[in-house]
Order: C-alpha cells, then sequence, then structure tokens
C-alpha cells in the first residue's frame, strides 16, 4: 500500500467534511473507526453513541446506550469490536459491538472500588524510571511515539513538550503557539508531524521533520546580565550604586537574566518552537536573521471547544470534539500532506 506525499501549500487548511450535533451535554471523547464511514462518540449526557453515515451524506446513530453515571473517556479497539467507557462514578463499562454496528452488548461492569484494589496490588510490582519536569501546569495530553520512542505532551500553559526518551540524552523540544490549554495530540510517524489542538478549538501542524533546537534554562542573576544593574530584591547592590531596582525577564534565545531595556525587542524564533513573538535580549535579536523566522508549524481554527481529538493518518481524516456538544469530521490531507489509498468510500 503505497503513501502519496503531497506538497503542503500556505494556504492549506483543514476542509470540514460533516458537523454531528444530537448530545445534550459536552462530548468527552470521539474515535473514528477504521475502514468505515463512522464514528464513536461517549458524553456527559451518559449516552454512547455509534454514529454511521447514511446514503444522505449525514450521520445518524445506528446504537444509542444509556449508562448510569456520565462518561468521561473511551478505548475502542478495532479488532476485537472492545469498547471501554469510563464513567464519573469510577466504574469501567466493557462492551461488545456487532460486526455491522447496529447493536451493541455489555460484557463486564468494574466497579470504581474493584479498580483501586487492582492498582493498589499493582503497585508492588513497578518501578519508576524518571520523573519528567517541564511544564508550568497541569497535563492534559500525552501521546507516544514508540518507534522513535518520543513522548509529547500538552498542558494548560498552552505549551508543547517533546520528550527524547529513546536519545537517553534528556532532550526535550518546547514547542510554543497555542492560546489556550492543549488538550489532544497526534504524532504522524509517516510525515513526521505534530498535530495539537487546544481548548480555544485552535488546531496546530508541527513540521518534526527539521532541524530543531532546545530552549535554553533561565539563568538565575541578582543583576542584569547585560547591563549589570541590580533587580528590584538586590538591596545591597541597590545600596552602594544609589540606584532604583529593576524588574526581572528573561531571554528566551539565550536564557540570561536581563531588564527590560536589555531586551526590548520581541521575535518569533521557530527553531526553538517560538511560533509567535517572545521576548529577546537585544544582543540576540541581531543575531536573528529573517530565515531564522520562517515558521515551522501551521495554524487553524476549529471553531469549537475541542476536549478531544483522534486520526486516521490513512485516511487523512481528524474528528474532534468538546463541550459545546458539537462533534466535527475533518479532511486533513492538505493539511498533514499525506494520504494512504485504502479503498475508503469516497466522501
Amino acid at each position: 500500500m503505497a503513501a502519496e506525499i503531497h506538497s503542503r501549500p500556505q494556504t492549506a487548511r483543514p476542509v470540514l467534511l460533516n458537523k454531528i450535533e444530537g448530545h445534550s451535554d459536552a462530548v468527552n471523547a470521539a474515535v473514528l473507526i477504521p475502514k468505515e464511514d463512522g464514528v464513536i462518540t461517549v458524553s456527559e449526557d451518559r449516552t454512547i453513541r455509534v454514529w454511521l453515515k447514511r446514503d444522505s451524506g449525514q450521520y445518524w446513530p445506528s446504537i444509542y446506550h444509556t449508562v448510569s453515571s456520565p462518561c468521561s473517556c473511551m478505548s475502542y479497539h478495532h479488532d476485537s469490536r472492545r469498547i471501554f467507557i469510563g464513567q464519573d462514578n469510577g466504574a469501567i463499562v466493557e462492551f461488545l459491538i456487532s460486526e455491522d454496528f447496529n447493536k451493541m452488548n455489555h460484557v463486564k461492569t468494574y466497579p470504581g472500588e474493584i479498580m483501586r484494589t487492582l492498582l493498589k496490588l499493582e503497585r508492588q510490582t513497578y518501578s519508576t524510571i524518571t520523573t519528567l519536569k517541564g511544564h508550568e501546569g497541569s497535563v492534559g495530553a500525552l501521546w507516544w511515539d514508540p518507534v522513535q520512542r518520543l513522548l509529547f505532551s500538552g498542558a494548560s500553559d498552552h505549551s508543547v513538550i517533546m520528550w527524547d526518551i529513546g536519545g537517553r540524552k534528556g532532550r526535550t523540544l518546547l514547542l510554543q503557539g497555542h492560546h489556550e490549554r492543549v488538550q489532544a495530540l497526534r504524532y504522524l510517524q509517516l510525515t513526521r508531524q505534530l498535530v495539537s489542538c487546544s481548548a480555544d478549538g485552535g488546531i496546530a501542524v508541527w513540521n518534526m521533520d527539521t532541524q530543531r533546537e532546545e530552549a535554553p534554562q533561565w539563568l538565575d542573576s541578582d543583576s542584569c546580565q547585560k547591563c549589570e544593574q541590580p533587580f528590584f530584591w538586590n538591596i545591597k547592590q541597590m545600596w552602594d550604586t544609589k540606584t532604583l531596582g529593576l524588574r526581572q525577564h528573561h531571554c528566551r534565545k539565550c536564557g540570561k537574566a536581563v531588564c527590560g531595556k536589555c531586551s526590548s525587542k520581541r521575535s518569533t524564533f521557530p527553531i526553538m518552537g517560538f511560533e509567535f513573538p517572545v521576548r529577546v535580549c537585544d544582543a540576540c535579536f541581531e543575531t536573528i536573521k529573517e530565515e531564522d523566522r520562517t515558521p515551522l508549524a501551521t495554524f487553524h481554527e476549529g471553531k469549537h471547544n475541542i476536549a478531544h481529538m483522534d486520526m486516521d493518518p490513512s485516511r487523512g481524516l481528524m474528528v474532534t470534539c468538546g463541550s459545546d456538544r458539537i462533534v466535527k469530521i475533518w479532511d486533513m490531507t492538505q493539511v498533514v500532506g499525506c494520504s494512504l489509498a485504502t479503498g475508503f468510500s469516497p466522501r
């Protein structure tokens, strides 16, 4: 099955194929059914729904099942057609979906107290390998690439971090471009692209098939590392020099602690993951060439809250859902530049 890699024009953007409405509360998860014109959704309204595309081009629920508690998350295994639903009451419910996706049979309910006991027993056998520190907010999304052994994390600090676990050198890459908390991630191995979605509907596609640099650690200092003027907590130097203390800032390119006068410039620097203008010291600003500002990511508007996202790279499809109760299906082939001939029915 040969892959087709297409060029990605700057004007390329996700194409909205369908919009599914019907849930009466937030949709917490949505997954595309492989090799089918179908989507599975779970919601705060306590329903599990399987939507199939009809001849009219619209999606209608072939399965509509209500459970006892709001649905918080979902895991679907297509080969076995088993689906596991996490609920707000702590329970996990297992179902088996029929081959024609028109019926769903209950298999087992795992009560919350049993799950807690199982986790407690497991603690006797696990060992901590390492603790990764980098985000300044709660982590809301993770994606693991087993081939390159890369871990991607998105957080409420609006950033994405790539952790190079396989490299064993502690290398991390910071990606900043979102304006709200990052809630969904997907790494596309074939095209070396990362797709991230945020709560405000932002959809970012990051080019990871390029040389990137680690953002520097911020340095500590009691005075500006450029002009040597004291910062406002440096009482001794303020007294000795009879000057007022200044506010501390940091240059995003070199990491030095600088005052506002020595860091009056702003610039993008995509090679370090800064896709929007950030503070840099005046000296570093002079070293940034115009070609260094060439974007390494594209940004698009989903125009709805995105709490969860799923992709089928073989068909170039993406589904998004969120608190606005709407599910959207997108054609991403123009954006990610990859499609695979699979015999999927034309859209």
